[in-house]
């Protein structure tokens, strides 16, 4: 049982911190990267009673406090921050989030969430835009990201070993540090791409070369024994934006071929809906070439058929309210009445207790209406884009910093493979997820305004 004398015993840990946050802020940071992976939920210890991830969340909260005291008494970030498309996009954001937690149907919970996301997003942004200036503080980000993802990952892969990497078993062996595979999965991922990005970007040592290997071998053996259907399909579609920024494939090009595709697809329907319906594979087993295809069976996969019953549901909800949602963080309390009866499954619930909504795009359509959800896709499309207008900028206008090049390379690839796990579940509002995520909008940020500068003074 959790109880107090934890909190006296972690005080002398509570000050070092303090003190990293007040005078190695840069440390504090980085810290915080590491503990990533590491940090585990205070609900596992306390019934479900403290939803809180230590010992990053407090430490955001902190360094939340301090960066906002400090921009107070000295400002110290310029107009070119706070008009970058990025930090513009999550303003508007966090506006609309705002908003919907007043005409929302619980607004304690809603502005929990609020408080929750801005001492997620402003110390990542505004202490990491001044860091994230020198390379050599991305490279450190990436290193703490991927060794302390190593480290989950050899625990989960001993542990789930000792139950014969039994499927069952591989929902819940990462405990404590990940609350089940998926997020786990997702997580591997984006670390995949952060160990190729770092073995590529410059000739290593041998001694660094060989640890960026075993890096490699240990995370790609996790994401495979993940289990996880969308982290090793987001993989294979980092790999197509890869090819579509390698080859210079224009972006009519794509457009032309989605919608070649889609009038395939509609035209095709019937013959498509005969094909889904005997595909019986389902996501319980462990063979990788049945779990693949049992992606695609939406007629006996429970898991896929109650991802279709979330759906169904945040679109109800949607039509129900379709300006200010129902508020942030409330389709957990609110959906169990917006589900379709013949959508239910042998896991539906009727109290509507268990989770989200399993896509970033759709549970923001239920919870904050339709400008919700473009808020979100405006800040996905705000991050790709300048992401790649950087790497054209870069190659264009400093061919010889090949460096630079390959790090915002890899950390494209890295999050295009958490926004397409994206449409099938949704981690932002855990640390997981928005440390890497908002550290890389960071990152992408101080570069391109870095390298803006250096184009101007030359």
């Amino acid at each position: 049982m959790f109880n107090d004398n934890y909190f006296f015993n972690a005080l002398p840990l509570v000050l070092i911190i303090a003190y990293l946050g007040f005078f190695h802020t840069s440390t504090a940071f980085l810290l915080v990267a590491f503990c990533t992976p590491l940090s585990v939920n205070l609900e596992e210890f306390t019934d479900g009673k403290i939803g809180l991830f230590l010992p990053t969340e407090p430490i955001l909260f902190g360094l939340m406090l301090l960066v906002i005291m400090k921009e107070l008494k000295k400002p110290s970030i310029g107009k070119a921050f706070w008009m970058h498309p990025i930090t513009l996009s999550i303003g508007f954001y966090l506006m609309w989030v705002f908003m919907t937690s007043i005409t929302s149907s619980n607004p304690l919970v809603s502005f929990k969430f609020l408080l929750m996301k801005l001492w997620y997003i402003i110390p990542i942004l505004m202490i990491g835009f001044k860091i994230f200036e020198e390379k050599k503080n991305i490279v450190r980000f990436l290193w703490c990201y991927t060794i302390a993802m190593a480290i989950v990952i050899s625990y989960t892969l001993i542990r789930h070993w000792g139950y014969s990497f039994g499927e069952k078993e591989g929902h819940w062996v990462m405990s404590p540090f990940f609350k089940d595979h998926t997020i786990y999965g997702a997580s591997i991922a984006i670390s995949l791409i952060f160990n190729i990005g770092l073995y590529f970007y410059k000739k290593h040592s041998i001694q660094a070369q060989v640890l960026l290997i075993i890096l490699f071998i240990i995370t790609l053996l996790g994401l495979y024994f993940s289990y996880t259907r969308g982290a090793w399909l987001s993989v294979v579609f980092a790999l197509a934006v890869w090819a579509f920024i390698k080859y210079k494939i224009k972006f009519k090009y794509l457009l032309g071929v989605g919608i070649s595709l889609l009038l395939i697809v509609l035209v095709s329907w019937t013959q498509i809906e005969i094909a889904l319906a005997k595909n019986k594979h389902e996501h319980t087993t462990t063979n990788f070439d049945e779990r693949l295809q049992s992606a695609a069976n939406i007629s006996s996969d429970a898991s896929n058929l109650e991802r279709l019953n979330r759906w169904g549901a945040a679109w109800n909800m949607f039509l129900e309210r379709p300006v200010f949602g129902f508020g942030p963080a409330t389709y957990a309390f609110e959906y169990a009445p917006y589900q379709d009866p013949e959508n239910l499954t042998i896991i539906s619930t009727n109290f509507g207790n268990q989770g989200n909504a399993h896509s970033e795009y759709l549970g923001p359509l239920a919870e904050m209406g339709l400008i919700g959800t473009l808020s979100v896709l405006a800040f996905v499309a705000a991050l790709f884009y300048c992401g790649i207008m950087l790497l054209i900028h870069l190659k264009r206008y400093t061919p010889e910093d090949k460096e630079m090049y390959i790090i915002i390379l890899c950390l494209i690839l890295a999050m295009s493979t958490y926004f397409f796990h994206g449409l099938l579940n949704n981690y932002l509002d855990t640390d997981k997820a928005s440390i890497p995520v908002y550290g890389v909008s960071a990152i992408i940020i101080a570069q391109s305004l870095r390298l803006k500068q250096k184009l101007k003074t030359n």
